[in-house]
């Protein structure tokens, strides 16, 4: 097979012709623009499943460190939605008089508004100036929200703060997990996305020590909302010198930039990758992510991408999938409850509702970091249908035990009413089973979009998590009363149930796939039943890969890491060897026929 016979096994627009024009010649004359390939490219290598430089351990330490660096966003994030409640109870009369309900009401929401103003356009923002770029302008937006709260002396100058913050939350809340996802490798994509989560959670759990520790203190809360500057300098300095996602610099043709990044990526132990498989991923990028409409303004580019996420069936479906599964993160009740826990806690009959509210925060907090070890080697799909159903048992429980401690007026019965305590641990055990679940997936969003699209497809998901945060989270007190507390806990744990069933009808398994595999699902239906064929060969391969490597360095004849292909011959007897073959090629019929249906890119 050569470079013209595999292009042109991939039609990937209507018209026939590649956006990129994926031939021999035609791969020469675009590096030829920007800089000559290294030494001609061995079609071989196209063509062997063995030379896929994703097959064996990339440069974890780059990887991880840079997962980390953009997390600081995730942990604003989580501080910076977590400290208003420690906050408005210590303000007193520095913003000029005692706050009102209202006033806190629109204190806190005022965040809210301004992350989902910052989350329609951050997509689009990512895809002009670049992932990094909006990273580094979103800590602008913390650092400056935070400055304006610190040094307000009036409600009207702490609610511009909260707004100005909340665009830079909205922003964090889609950039660092679409930074993420493009640079990772991927079969660790998923446990690396979960890092921005767990630093999510684990800013929240900060904000509620240090609300503890200085709330009681006068000006305390001052310094409570000042130290949100802190981690958003240093990512703002740090930043500057990290690199943009190479999927960014082929949709940009900067192809010289994209290939030392993936150099740096995929370069492990035993020193730098293969050029040829550098080579073989930049071509793959480039058939899938190179920018097509390079001569036309960002307003018509604007106007194509939302025609296409509409009219093209396969976006739309990964829309509707990116949207479903972060109103089912809204919609199953946790952030209503998260805003109103000390006050739920409170009517319950305890005394101390802040540190139980501080429990549910660490519970958040330690389950999160189970999902980072099982979302990669459970799979998304298969975690989502396990801990969904339970969650709607915890919701129901809650309901039933938050009715026998409340009496019809709503006012504690009896304090130390073993009911009570029911309410504690059902609620933890929903916080838990939430948060190894739907409080992670849904942030893997940017992985179900095409290039193309990737950008207004994430806004959209991400504006419906924060549009209907506002509505649930107005509404829980309401719904506390209108329908009782068992009733509107009973009201989620149906919301549950419906999101179990849409994931078993319409979500596919993702785990172990790269970006470019999961495109092709979605042409011809959900694609389940496939996703889960090919992330099952893909785990496969790669343990059959690590088996290999594991022998050949008993053996003595192993000297190259991953992505660099070995010398040195496989050491295996035959019914391994068959077993190997057989993987290789049920996994190339698979990629095959998910790539050759591609969805077209234009309309």
């Amino acid at each position: 097979m050569n470079i013209t016979e595999e292009s042109e096994s991939h039609p990937l627009r209507s018209d026939g012709n590649h956006p990129t024009h994926l031939t021999e010649q035609g791969l020469t004359s675009l590096y030829d623009l920007y800089e000559a390939p290294p030494e001609p490219i061995d079609d071989d290598i196209f063509e062997s499943d063995d030379a896929d430089i994703e097959d064996g351990e990339p440069n974890i330490p780059f990887i991880f460190l840079l997962t980390v660096l953009v997390s600081f966003s995730g942990f604003l994030f989580g501080y910076d939605t977590g400290y208003i409640s420690a906050a408005l109870i210590a303000t007193g009369t520095d913003l000029g008089r005692e706050i009102t309900p209202e006033d806190k009401e629109l204190i806190t929401s005022a965040t809210s508004f301004g992350a989902f103003m910052g989350a329609i356009i951050a997509g689009t923002l990512a895809d002009i100036l670049g992932r990094k770029w909006v990273t580094l302008g979103a800590n602008i937006l913390f650092v400056t929200g935070a400055l304006v709260q610190a040094g307000s002396h009036s409600v009207t100058a702490m609610v511009e703060g909260r707004f100005v913050m909340g665009w830079g939350v909205g922003i964090a809340s889609l950039v660092a997990p679409l930074y993420i996802s493009e640079m990772a490798p991927g079969r660790y994509r998923g446990r690396l996305v979960v890092i921005n989560t767990i630093a999510v959670t684990g800013g929240q759990v900060i904000a509620y020590v240090f609300g503890a520790i200085l709330g009681d203190r006068h000006g305390g809360w001052r310094a409570l909302v000042g130290f949100g500057c802190v981690p958003a300098l240093i990512q703002l300095v740090v930043f500057i010198f990290m690199p943009e996602t190479p999927r960014f610099l082929i949709r940009a043709n900067k192809i010289d930039q994209a290939k030392k990044v993936i150099r740096n990526i995929y370069s492990g132990r035993a020193g730098p990758v293969d050029e040829h498989l550098v080579i073989k991923k930049v071509k793959l990028l480039l058939e899938f992510n190179h920018e097509e409409h390079g001569d036309i303004s960002r307003i018509q580019k604007l106007g194509i991408e939302i025609k296409q996420i509409f009219g093209v069936p396969a976006y739309l479906r990964s829309l509707a999938i990116a949207c479903g599964l972060q109103a089912i993160q809204q919609v199953c009740g946790f952030n209503s409850m998260m805003y109103f826990s000390a006050t739920l806690f409170e009517m319950v009959g305890f005394s101390n509702p802040a540190v139980v509210s501080l429990v549910i925060a660490c519970t958040n907090l330690i389950f999160t970091v189970v999902a980072f070890n099982l979302i990669d080697r459970s799979g998304r799909r298969r975690i989502l249908l396990s801990t969904l159903w339970v969650m709607a048992v915890m919701l129901v429980l809650t309901g039933i035990a938050i009715s026998k401690v409340l009496n019809d007026m709503g006012s504690a019965v009896d304090s130390s009413s073993p009911w009570a305590k029911v309410v504690i641990v059902t609620m933890i055990g929903y916080v838990a089973f939430y948060a190894t679940g739907i409080g992670s997936v849904p942030w893997q969003q940017s992985e179900l979009f095409p290039m193309s699209v990737r950008g207004i497809g994430t806004s959209m998901a991400t504006a419906t998590n924060w549009g209907l945060n506002l509505i649930a989270s107005a509404s829980f007190l309401t719904l506390m009363q209108r329908i009782t507390p068992g009733g509107t806990f009973v009201l989620y744990a149906v919301m549950c149930l419906i999101g179990e069933a849409l994931v078993y009808c319409f979500y596919p398994e993702t785990s172990y796939l790269t970006l470019e595999d999961i495109q092709g699902l979605f042409q011809d239906g959900f694609g389940v039943e496939k996703s889960i064929a090919l992330s099952r060969e893909a785990k496969r391969r790669y343990e059959q890969q690590q088996q290999q490597q594991q022998q050949q360095e008993e053996d003595g004849t192993i000297g190259h890491s991953v992505g660099v292909i070995s010398q040195e011959p496989v050491v295996m007897d035959a019914d391994k060897g068959a077993k190997a073959v057989n993987i290789a090629a049920k996994q190339r019929r698979l990629r095959s026929d998910c790539l050759t249906h591609m969805p077209t890119d234009d309309l």
